[in-house]
């Protein structure tokens, strides 16, 4: 290996042979040199597919082209577009020549500009690059414009931001006399780099990295990199990054891929705002729990070769005529209608009954409005509210929403680590909160300018609402209001089907949502009790007096009957949002209830429960607290609510069926279903059988403008052009209902056939002795067994086997065979609805008891 080049050793895991080539040149100083690529085109063995351009992938330091394998692989395959991969090695790094030389940026651009040369591309070309390898990329492509169809970065940078320290790792690395000891005398360097990726390298693969740097002399470049880095104007790079930097808005007509992996020290947040600043049409995707060495830790290979195929479609042509723009209503219209109006608007449960006026809360609205417009908040500008529903929420929201800042809303009950997540995705550049709030963001760093809400705010030395409602009082005009298709607001999951991701709304689809809530029957002439913390802000829009119960946002099974019952005679309401968890402890604690309590609940003519499939006993016991009230149970999701609808009535006078019906369309709204196929795969393109299962679609006014910083799922979920996937299972009937059965994650493909889990948990429920059940699938696909975890009545104590009495009544009632029965003290549920059931942790809980682990709480 002290040789000046030699291959990579035989039997690297991923890497094929045959890729290995060495191409020799005359470098920019005119000396031959010879460089190591790894190249599709070296072991294509079918030379009647042309490939119809090149991926060039450029590796950073200290790693070396073995980092692109898994991209060689992804186009290597009979399916894969016809794109040719090349992935050169620097000069001094991997397996190409050792020259001894130190080599700044300028030279390593020239050298990669003379390897295309020697290889003859001639375009279309997309760089990928990663590490201090973007930046060589970048220079390549600023020069090579008329080869150049599309770039893709992975975890780079091309400027330190101003205000941020550099990455530690290489703060660390330059100190005074260690930059040699930790890159070249031994393998610290190296070592650091790899223990970054998540999860750990395997062995094999980690020795396929080291391979390339065995010896000290074979790694002088490591060195020679981390030294290269310019973060001082006086540095010899600096000149060609800046170059590269401040030419990056040339390429605006670029397609251009940015994925990312946000558990990275070395590139963090502000490196990738840096970038979209720059490169503000790029598309990004973050690969949620990956890190630096991001090809490593995602499926970036597929990630590109699905963006290949977009940037192969033609675009689509323009209209003739452009269509007239469909009128609209501001979300924020209601409450500027009832600016004089003196009546309640907002009640508080929870701040001992504080009541607030239309008038007062308007005013609140124009205050800070103008407040933050004095502060710098400009349209666009993301504001994260993290703040209790209430009249501070509602004020700051409709105040952000007017002059056209994008609120950035994700419920506390994801944890400080989901909270953290949200707020790293979403970068927002203002947060509002009460205490609890800004001391998270200040243990965590997260990004935007604090200001404070609620008691005690001012004491963390924040901006508070009240100083900016003060700073606004004297302003007379607000700015004038974002377009109805301006973004208007990031709302995150519930998480209860992996990490929480963001959901961009734009103001006509807010306001469209708002209308469809008016399709249910929502009486703008009467109260509304939000016991559902997504209402409690539609409500204003919607003209209706709102109350909040005391009630802990973050846990909806903390709502009690007299809690509910005070909130629905604060506002003399005639309708009630709560989920089925809150409705549960309601009916729960309904003895507590005195006469007047009972009196305001009857009042109520419509309740609305949602975020998990409601019972209809449920239903049937909550209507005995409140007996004029039509129950209805919408069915939506966060990216797009509600889809349809379904009362008790019309649950009674419905056979049973597989799953749970959950109604028509409402108007406006489209559904579909894409047919499952053997292996349980969705098809393509979606239809109306009746009977039919498959993933539900669907097409809505109110539907979601995208995902947040999430390319691919946006593509997705969005590849039938009009429709969302929503990831749902489920089949029409002959009458245009739709009937849920799960999530398509959940299905369970036995050697019978493709299951779904709610029928079966149904018929399971069917039993006196259980309260709640779970189906899940154990082992691989196509011999899959079902597996039923259960909640008992009574509650058991701890997780156990069922006894074999329960065995047999389950496996009596369900119709496939049942593997085995467990039983739970509490099925595990999503935070914030309490109800949903979390079917993959539980699975991977049955899987390792059923291997023979210990019966923990799952």
């Amino acid at each position: 290996m002290n040789d000046r080049h030699a291959a990579p050793p035989l039997g690297l895991p991923g890497l094929n042979p045959a890729w290995s080539r060495f191409v020799t040149a005359r470098d920019s100083q005119g000396i031959q040199r010879t460089w190591h690529v790894l190249d599709t085109a070296a072991a294509d063995s079918d030379a009647s597919v042309r490939p119809v351009g090149t991926l060039l992938c450029v590796h950073g330091n200290p790693t070396w082209s073995y980092l692109w394998r898994h991209l060689l692989a992804r186009f290597a395959q009979a399916d894969a577009p016809p794109w040719r991969v090349i992935a050169v090695d620097h000069l001094d790094m991997g397996f190409s020549e050792r020259t001894g030389t130190v080599r700044g940026l300028a030279q390593r651009i020239d050298d990669l500009s003379t390897v295309t040369d020697a290889l003859g591309l001639t375009g279309p070309v997309v760089t990928v690059g990663h590490d201090w390898g973007g930046s060589i990329s970048l220079g390549w492509a600023l020069r090579h414009r008329d080869q150049l169809r599309g770039v893709v970065l992975t975890n780079t940078a091309v400027h330190q931001p101003a205000g941020s320290a550099a990455p530690v790792l290489i703060r660390l690395a330059r100190l005074p006399g260690v930059l040699p000891a930790v890159t070249v005398r031994t393998p610290t360097f190296l070592q650091a780099t790899l223990a970054l990726a998540n999860p750990r390298l395997p062995e094999a693969v980690r020795q396929g990295y080291l391979a390339a740097y065995r010896t000290m002399d074979r790694r002088t470049a490591i060195g020679g990199f981390v030294a290269d880095i310019p973060l001082r104007a006086d540095h010899p790079s600096w000149p060609a990054l800046q170059g590269v930097a401040q030419n990056l808005h040339t390429l605006a007509q670029t397609p251009t891929l940015l994925l990312w992996g946000p558990r990275d020290p070395v590139f963090g947040a502000a490196h990738l705002r840096d970038l979209r600043e720059r490169l503000p049409h790029a598309q990004l995707h973050r690969f949620e729990g990956a890190g630096h060495l991001v090809t490593e830790d995602a499926d970036v290979a597929d990630a590109v070769a699905q963006w290949l195929v977009d940037l192969g479609r033609p675009p689509a042509g323009l209209p003739a005529t452009p269509k007239p723009a469909a009128p609209w209503r501001p979300l924020w219209a209601e409450l500027a209608a009832r600016a004089e109006d003196r009546s309640v608007a907002l009640v508080e449960l929870a701040q001992n009954g504080r009541q607030v006026s239309w008038a007062l809360l308007w005013q609140r609205i124009r205050e800070i409005a103008a407040g933050l417009s004095a502060c710098g908040v400009r349209p666009g500008d993301r504001v994260a509210l993290l703040v209790p529903p209430g009249a501070d929420l509602t004020a700051a929201v409709y105040a952000c929403l007017r002059i056209g800042a994008v609120i950035v809303v994700a419920d506390p009950g994801l944890g400080l680590a989901g909270m953290n997540r949200a707020m790293r995705s979403a970068d927002p550049a203002y947060l509002v909160a009460v205490g609890r709030g800004l001391a998270a963001a200040r243990a965590l760093r997260w990004p935007g300018r604090r200001i404070g809400a609620g008691p005690g705010a001012a004491a963390w030395g924040a901006l508070t609402l009240g100083k900016l409602a003060r700073l606004g009082a004297d302003v007379d005009e607000l700015p004038a209001p974002p377009g109805p298709d301006d973004d208007a607001a990031v709302l995150f999951t519930s998480g209860s089907t992996g990490p929480a991701k963001g959901v961009v709304y734009t103001h006509r689809q807010l306001a469209t949502m708002r209308d469809a809530l008016s399709d249910i029957g929502v009486n703008a002439d009467a109260g509304i009790v939000a016991a559902f913390a997504p209402f409690a802000l539609f409500g204003p829009a919607l003209g209706a007096p709102s109350a909040i119960p005391d009630m802990s946002v973050t846990s909806p099974r903390t709502l009690t009957a007299t809690a509910l019952a005070e909130a629905t005679a604060a506002v003399d309401a005639a309708s009630v949002f709560a989920s089925p968890a809150a409705l549960r402890n309601v009916i729960d604690t309904g003895d507590a209830l005195d006469d007047r309590q009972r009196a305001a609940l009857e009042g109520v003519t419509l309740l609305l429960s949602a975020g998990a499939p409601v019972p209809a006993a449920l239903l049937t016991q909550t209507r005995a607290l409140m007996p004029k009230a039509q129950p209805h149970t919408p069915y939506g999701m966060t990216e797009v609510l509600p889809i349809t609808d379904i009362t008790l009535d019309e649950i009674a006078d419905t056979e049973p069926g597989d799953g749970v019906c959950v109604g028509r369309p409402l108007p406006g709204v489209q559904v579909a279903i894409a047919a499952l196929d053997p292996t349980g795969t969705p098809a393509e393109q979606p239809g109306c059988v009746p009977g039919l299962t498959g993933e539900i679609l669907v097409k809505a006014g109110h539907t979601k403008d995208r995902y947040d910083a999430l390319w691919l799922t946006e593509r997705n979920s969005s590849r039938n052009p009009g429709w969302h996937r929503t990831g749902d299972v489920g089949y029409l009937d002959s009458d245009g209902r739709l009937w849920v059965q799960g999530r398509l994650a959940h299905i369970i493909v036995t050697s019978d056939g493709v299951l779904t889990p709610v029928g079966i948990e149904q018929q399971v429920e069917s039993l006196p002795q259980i309260a709640r059940a779970a189906v899940v699938g154990v082992g691989p696909p196509g011999v899959t067994q079902v597996v039923v975890v259960a909640e008992t009545k009574p509650g058991a104590r701890r997780a156990r086997l069922a006894s074999r009495e329960l065995i047999d009544a389950v496996r009596t009632v369900a119709t496939p065979p049942i593997a085995a029965v467990l039983v739970v003290p509490d099925l595990p549920t999503d935070i914030r609805h309490n109800s949903k059931i979390d079917r993959t942790r539980l699975r991977h809980w049955a899987e390792r008891v059923l291997a023979g682990g210990g019966l923990s709480k799952p």
